[in-house]
């Protein structure tokens, strides 16, 4: 265990002051002991995967940090993960087994923990789609839940809601489809490809804001794709574009102005930098807009005086 740590080092946005305890666990036994006995002591306890779609404080933690590193992976009838394997290496595992489902995968950050929490999901695919069962801490004791269990919802769980007791995810079982080894790796390619194309290259925590399902306000956005337009969807980073945020910037933190819905640390951002950019763009969405754009980037750690809803 370590003292002192600073989580910026264990997140993709590279901002976060430090964790009072910092514990890496790469043994899923160990994992699963250490959270038995967190829950039963009520010790404050944060647990991170790849440190993607999180914003740590500048506060830190004055906790116990756990950084999942606990990977297995196992091919079978389903697919089953320990929730520190990277998403995309059990897409890489799975679809040389043949088995396909997690081709929209390819190249979401994070574990598979992480993603499970906010059912991640790109390209009208998300992972709680292919959720069959789970094994959890909770309470002190480890249980396997059905997927019924998390409360999916569209980038949300019921793990994000602050008011829930706290449990966490040690193993996922997937149910994937099967497919040609090699037409899964070009599908995936693709995909990449055009994530490539678009997203930004400086640190980030992915997508930072979810899309806003609002057809009158699909209607009025311009430029918005007409699929966009018939499904009543518009994504968050053409409503930030849309009201001039692309470039905008707070300190070292800046909406890319490659792609709306992505805050970028362009060296040196703060925690803070990031929230406070994040509420200048949500205000003006909903200045010129009429809608309020909700963060799907976790705030984690202590955030002395923040709304914690916000």
């Amino acid at each position: 265990m370590e003292a002192h740590v600073p989580l910026s080092r264990c997140s993709t946005l590279r901002v976060g002051g430090r964790a009072a305890r910092f514990l890496a666990i790469s043994d899923g036994a160990m994992l699963a002991d250490v959270l038995c006995a967190a829950q039963v002591a009520r010790l404050p306890l944060l647990m991170l995967g790849g440190g993607s779609n999180v914003c740590p404080s500048d506060a830190g933690f004055d906790g116990l940090v756990v950084q999942n590193r606990c990977g297995r992976i196992e091919i079978g009838d389903a697919v089953c993960a320990e929730t520190g394997a990277g998403l995309g290496r059990v897409f890489q595992s799975a679809a040389a087994s043949g088995r396909s489902g997690l081709e929209f995968a390819v190249g979401i950050p994070g574990s598979v923990g992480g993603a499970l929490v906010s059912n991640a999901g790109a390209y009208r695919s998300c992972v709680g789609d292919l959720l069959c069962g789970l094994d959890i801490a909770e309470e002190g004791r480890v249980r396997r839940v059905g997927p019924e269990w998390l409360q999916l919802g569209y980038r949300s769980s019921r793990l994000r809601a602050v008011t829930e007791p706290r449990a966490h995810l040690l193993r996922a079982w997937l149910g994937l489809g099967s497919g040609d080894p090699a037409r899964l790796f070009r599908t995936a390619r693709g995909y990449q490809e055009q994530r490539l194309s678009k997203q930004p290259w400086l640190p980030s925590a992915g997508s930072f804001f979810k899309n806003v399902t609002d057809a009158g306000v699909a209607a009025r956005v311009p430029g918005l794709p007409p699929k966009f337009i018939a499904a009543g969807v518009v994504p968050a980073g053409y409503l930030s574009s849309a009201c001039g945020c692309l470039g905008l910037r707070v300190g070292g933190a800046q909406v890319s102005p490659r792609h709306g819905n992505f805050i970028v640390n362009t060296g040196g951002a703060t925690a803070s930098d990031v929230r406070v950019l994040a509420s200048l763009v949500r205000d003006r969405v909903s200045d010129a807009m009429g809608v309020r754009l909700e963060e799907e980037v976790l705030y984690v750690g202590d955030w002395p005086g923040a709304d914690p809803g916000v």
